[in-house]
């Protein structure tokens, strides 16, 4: 999309215009002001008041003489000729050499020239400086002051390379629902006929880094039409009414230009729902901003040609004004990418660098679980930068595996040097997880095992790789995966009899997972399907909350302690009835560093080692 921009002057513009201004008032009329009002004659008559010693004061210039006559009521000047004795005569007929006063200039000129005439030319200044500033922030005639009151939408044409929905892959089901916006800005007739009519606002929603904006931009490159795109938080100002007024505006113009497509991005910034008591500053002013854009988007006609679609990550925020019927009539989720969805993406911004023709996309997908579009653009990207620092072109299928692993732990630590006893604690913490997801059934495939440090503060890793998306899980599936969390734990104290730091990440996540089973999944017999936890924010971290009684609260992190404890006692039995392949493993890891899952099963098996 190409944005229109209207040219701007710079600011060196006006003050130019402000320093002409100041220079010609001095020029033309400080001159006028300290001008004398003296009376011209010729040399003879000066001659003449000399002889007839009618000479007061006397002041001899270069270019001319004052002199006053005796009484001193009036001045004169005279051009100066070549005389040696004038100063014996001027002496002689009684004239003072002193400094000749100006006679004052008229109280009503003086008044108009230093006080009426400044003041109308800084006002008139004033005024036209001002008129411009509200034009370069984006107001114009009507506008407030210095154009708060103006939208600061940017208005986007079609362009040749615009955005179309080939550009944006992994999600089909909203490109398809966004795909019949683009058939009635093109063929609005057709569902006139009909009866029918578009929906009036279209609500995108989905955690970020999804490509909620791109998909807005890709409506508006396939229908070619103006596309207005601003963001919620613009709309808010410190004084209360400048967002209505921006609100106004916004849809003036919409109107002006329609069939075309207005996006608010991050709506949420100023369509949060109402409270019920009176509220002061920025909450007063951003109701009154959403109360206006209730009404502007109500008060349309049927069938203008202006589709309104705004993004954001936090529905359950929005005030349920907004998303009744005959405003965001349509929700379309925009959810992260499943394999296939992950796959396409990859291949997408694949095209934009050389890669290998054997590349496996497949696999990566599936090494890139749960990642969003943003993230596997910036896989691509990570993976071409690594190209280039190890001299190459062309990107192969090891630089995209490692920046998976960039993205997911960070980059490898250079640096970081571990003492023997650590690395071999890592060692053996890092083939516990991998053995206990081995020894169990239905866990992930190990991919690869490392015990370089990164960036993110890990010192070691283990990748699991599902051959797929799975949508469900059970019971026992959970279980396996907690006890694979304590597996790392458990093997140091298999191997060691004793336990480090190392497993604090693990601890949280297993905990976590074991909570979830009791409080949201039901997955226990004493308090069955009773929600005792809600989600909030399930696209932003999904933050939980505690709906249940204090006491409540106490059986259920009992439950929780208890749950973790069984599976870490399953993880260590599991370790000690493989104590041999533990050893094992662990000494090969420690030796190499990094191992793939083929080896580690390869020894798991008890075949040869690579």
């Amino acid at each position: 999309m190409k944005e229109v921009k209207t040219p701007k002057r710079p600011l060196i513009y006006y003050y130019c215009i402000v320093l002409l201004i100041i220079l010609l008032f001095n020029l033309l009329v400080t001159p006028l002001l300290s001008r004398n009002q003296v009376t011209e004659v010729d040399y003879g008559t000066f001659m003449d008041m000399i002889e007839a010693q009618d000479i007061g004061a006397v002041q001899v210039e270069d270019t001319r003489i004052l002199f006053t006559d005796k009484a001193g009521t009036t001045a004169y000047q005279t051009v100066p000729m070549e005389d040696p004795t004038l100063t014996e005569r001027l002496h002689d007929a009684g004239a003072t050499f002193a400094r000749v006063m100006e006679e004052p200039v008229s109280p009503l000129w003086s008044f108009l020239l230093t006080f009426v005439l400044p003041i109308l030319i800084f006002v008139g200044l004033g005024q036209y400086m001002s008129r411009k500033l509200m034009e370069q922030a984006g107001g114009g005639k009507g506008s407030m002051t210095f154009g708060m009151g103006k939208s600061s939408a940017k208005v986007y044409v079609q362009s040749t390379k615009g955005i179309k929905f080939s550009d944006v892959a992994g999600e089909d089901e909203a490109k398809e629902s966004l795909a019949e916006v683009v058939d009635y800005l093109h063929n609005p007739g057709k569902y006139t006929q009909a009866g029918a009519s578009m929906p009036k606002g279209i609500l995108l929603v989905g955690p970020p880094g999804t490509g909620k904006t791109m998909l807005a931009k890709a409506v508006a490159g396939e229908a070619n039409v103006p596309f207005f795109s601003i963001s919620g938080s613009e709309f808010v100002e410190m004084f209360v009414g400048m967002g209505a007024s921006k609100v106004r505006d916004l849809f003036k113009q919409a109107k002006e230009k329609a069939p075309c497509i207005v996006f608010i991005d991050e709506i949420d910034a100023i369509g949060q729902k109402r409270s019920s008591g009176s509220g002061y500053g920025g909450n007063d002013e951003r109701e009154q901003t959403l109360n206006q854009l209730l009404t502007e988007m109500d008060g349309f006609e049927e069938n203008t040609g202006v589709i309104i679609l705004a993004a954001t990550n936090r529905p359950e925020s929005l005030d349920p004004a907004l998303t009744r019927p005959g405003r965001f009539d349509r929700r379309v989720p925009v959810e992260l990418p499943d394999l296939a969805g992950r796959e396409a993406i990859l291949k997408v911004h694949a095209k934009k660098i050389k890669t290998a023709e054997d590349v496996d996309f497949h696999t990566i997908a599936r090494m890139a679980a749960g990642a969003s579009g943003a993230e596997l653009a910036n896989i691509i990207n990570e993976a071409a930068l690594r190209a280039v620092r190890g001299g190459r072109t062309i990107v192969n299928e090891a630089d995209l595996e490692e920046s998976i692993e960039v993205v997911i732990a960070g980059y490898q630590k250079k640096n970081a040097v571990l003492s023997d006893q650590e690395k071999k604690v890592v060692a053996y913490h890092e083939i516990g997880h991998a053995l206990v997801a081995a020894m169990q059934t239905n866990s992930a495939p190990v991919q690869k095992i490392t015990i370089i440090p990164r960036t993110s503060g890990a010192l070691g890793y283990t990748m699991q790789v599902d051959t797929g998306d799975q949508y469900l899980l059970t019971r026992e599936e959970i279980e396996n995966k907690i006890a694979t969390y304590t597996g790392g734990r458990a093997a140091e104290e298999v191997a060691f009899g004793q336990i480090t730091t190392g497993a604090s990440n693990d601890i949280e996540q297993a905990t976590k997972l074991a909570r979830a089973m009791i409080t949201r999944y039901g997955m226990n017999e004493d308090f069955d399907m009773v929600a005792l936890e809600t989600v909030q924010n399930q696209y932003l971290g999904g933050d939980t909350s505690l709906a249940c009684s204090p006491d409540t609260q106490k059986e259920i992190d009992r439950k929780v302690v208890e749950l973790v404890k069984a599976q870490h006692q399953k993880a260590r039995k599991l370790l000690e009835d493989n104590r041999d392949k533990l050893d094992e493993l662990a000494k090969f890891l420690y030796e190499k560093e990094t191992i793939t899952g083929e080896e580690f099963m390869e020894i798991l098996r008890g075949g040869e080692r690579p």
